[in-house]
């Protein structure tokens, strides 16, 4: 639904101005992502699919993925969202894609999402994959990661409520303060 999207990235579903709200997403009262830590996040990557809020997700739920890391990468125009580290399965699937041996690229993603980077005869290994210097440095930041599994459920109840925000206001409003 585009209106409840347009949640992620701007006022306008909501028929107000940011400084009506205070923000530049209206996504307040929604879940995963109305605090200001993810608001901002929302602010840096302007999401427009369904996909990019769950990147968002796995964003958010890791432990030095996103500061220092992805944020930057983002930011920079080094790394598009599509690109930049989110979740476990993004570095395996990366890494097969590269031409990797699915066990390889499988031993590389449990030590990263661990925080425990990766070994240098690895890094090289990546190297000869052609992966990018950026991409290995990242892996090497990343302390905890999230599973791509666990960031779908989150934005999919996060999306119901929100479309719940969007096409049934009074219904939304009312539960959420009373809850």
């Amino acid at each position: 639904d585009a209106d409840t999207m347009k949640l992620f990235s701007s006022t306008e579903s909501l028929g107000i101005s940011p400084d009506d709200l205070g923000s530049q997403v209206a996504t307040y009262g929604i879940p995963e992502f109305g605090t200001k830590f993810v608001r901002q996040m929302l602010v840096d990557t302007m999401p427009k699919t369904f996909s990019e809020l769950v990147r968002i997700s796995g964003f958010s739920h890791g432990t030095d993925v996103w500061l220092n890391n992805a944020q930057d990468l983002i930011v920079s125009g080094t790394a598009k969202l599509s690109e930049a580290i989110s979740a476990r399965d993004d570095i395996m699937n990366y890494l097969i894609q590269k031409g990797m041996e699915p066990s390889l690229a499988f031993k590389i993603m449990e030590k990263v999402r661990k925080g425990k980077g990766v070994e240098p005869e690895n890094v090289a290994k990546m190297r000869e994959s052609n992966v990018p210097e950026w991409y290995i440095e990242s892996c090497q930041k990343i302390k905890y990661m999230f599973p791509k599994a666990h960031a779908v459920a989150y934005v999919m109840m996060a999306f119901r409520i929100a479309y719940c925000k969007v096409h049934y206001p009074l219904a939304f409003y009312a539960a959420y303060c009373t809850v």
